[in-house]
């Protein structure tokens, strides 16, 4: 009947740690910061660990000025990669360096749970919305059914 219903639920008393996705430990600021300074010798690049193409970069000063634009715009988006291939998110490292539910405070958890908890609430209101206008639809449906056939045996 309703697509909530396929959802997995969660049950009262379940210890709930959500999965967050893995980032890197170096920050995104310090990156921006070498890559504007020196980013065209490929600073940014050694801080991250990546040491080949750095010298790539260092040895085609920036790829002539594209190779290092293209790398401040992704650096700003957050998707620029350190040598693990984990993307730098967070402008400062005390952010959560580990990228999981271990690195946020409890006060911090404590909202994380509830918004889940809300989230929850909002999903089973929505489950019982749906049904009581499938509800309403047949009703209405065997009502207008129900009009034609009295109008038809008149």
């Amino acid at each position: 009947m309703s697509e909530t219903r396929d959802l997995p639920m969660r049950y009262e008393g379940e210890d709930y740690e959500p999965e967050l996705p893995e980032v890197s430990e170096r920050s995104r600021t310090v990156a921006l910061i070498l890559g504007c300074l020196g980013g065209f010798l490929g600073f940014h690049r050694f801080y991250v660990g990546r040491i080949a193409s750095g010298v790539a970069q260092a040895l085609t000063l920036g790829g002539i000025g594209m190779w290092w634009l293209y790398d401040m715009v992704v650096i700003l988006a957050g998707e620029f990669r350190d040598a693990d291939e984990l993307p730098l998110r967070n402008w400062n490292v005390a952010e959560g360096a580990t990228g999981s539910a271990a690195g946020l405070t409890k006060v911090n958890q404590q909202q994380l749970r509830e918004v889940i908890e809300q989230m929850d609430r909002v999903q089973h209101q929505l489950g019982e919305l749906a049904e009581r206008m499938d509800f309403a639809e047949r009703m209405l449906t065997q009502q207008r059914n129900a009009g034609r056939l009295t109008d038809g045996s008149r």
